[in-house]
């Protein structure tokens, strides 16, 4: 694809700025220096038109704006491969739970989910005995803090939370970061199981529906106060999900005989809405 001219300015206009915006957006250009000009140059006439747009609106550039273009500016698919590395933290907590999910026999093995439940325990008969949880915590075993998120009980159980985390767990890598998606994760998980500690008591529960919520809540609330596409869900998406937490919360899904952990959702959802509050008052004063 040939280039074609996008700005012409002189040399004494500083464009470290919006160079540094077109570097955070992954889009492909070059600069030049023509007669004592400066000229900035992209492949084809579409994208040439969108960042001329995006200059008048940010000469100086702006991180936190990097994504208020048409998705004909963002990166490319490429593939589902190429997916996968533009979303490494992503994938890796998706791969982790698939791991999870195979040596625990989606909830059927217990030798296994014991060590990674929120309660250790044995199973006698058709009983399970529950070793008192300050007992696990004072043996170090911190790591069941946050590893019921992993633990998923059934094949429509672990699609359903795959399928919403990597939609959800790409649009927040992409735009703020994988240690921004690690540390919420690890958050909305933490907290998240311990509001279903608090409200269940002891009892077996797992997978990654209470993370889900907070990344919803996060989205949603971050997006009213700081507009940008990353965030922007669509309100039948957000609106289907409250449905849903309404009617698991309303014992429906129990009388059924599906038991779902619906503190967790509710704290992940609690949480989520918080954080994003915090997260999208910062980048609207930022603005």
């Amino acid at each position: 694809m040939n280039p074609v001219e996008v700005l012409r300015l002189p040399v004494s206009v500083n464009l470290a700025g919006f160079v540094e915006l077109l570097q955070r957006m992954q889009v492909p250009h070059r600069v030049s220096e023509e007669s004592g000009e400066q000229v900035l140059w992209v492949p084809g006439e579409e994208l040439a038109g969108q960042v001329r747009g995006l200059y008048q609106q940010y000469p100086e550039g702006d991180p936190e704006q990097r994504l208020q273009l048409p998705p004909a500016v963002q990166p490319k698919a490429g593939g589902f491969v190429q997916q996968l590395r533009d979303s490494p933290l992503t994938a890796a907590v998706l791969l982790l739970t698939l791991i999870v999910a195979g040596i625990t026999l989606l909830g059927d093995n217990h030798g296994t989910i014991h060590w990674l439940s929120w309660f250790d325990y044995r199973v006698q008969g058709e009983y399970a005995y529950f070793v008192p949880w300050l007992d696990s915590m004072a043996a170090g075993q911190y790591w069941r803090l946050i590893t019921p998120i992993f633990i998923h009980f059934g094949i429509l159980h672990l699609a359903m939370n795959s399928m919403w985390y990597w939609e959800l767990g790409r649009r927040i890598e992409f735009y703020q970061g994988k240690w921004l998606l690690l540390g919420l994760t690890l958050f909305f998980g933490l907290v998240s199981n311990a509001v279903q500690f608090w409200w269940a008591g002891p009892s077996i529960f797992g997978g990654l529906s209470g993370v889900l919520y907070g990344l919803l809540g996060y989205c949603w609330i971050y997006q009213l106060l700081a507009p940008n596409r990353a965030y922007h869900l669509p309100k039948g998406v957000v609106v289907m999900m409250l449905i849903m937490w309404v009617i698991c919360m309303s014992g429906i899904t129990e009388l059924a005989g599906f038991g779902i952990a619906n503190a967790a959702h509710t704290g992940g959802l609690v949480a989520g809405c918080l954080t994003g509050l915090l997260g999208g008052a910062l980048a609207r004063r930022r603005r």
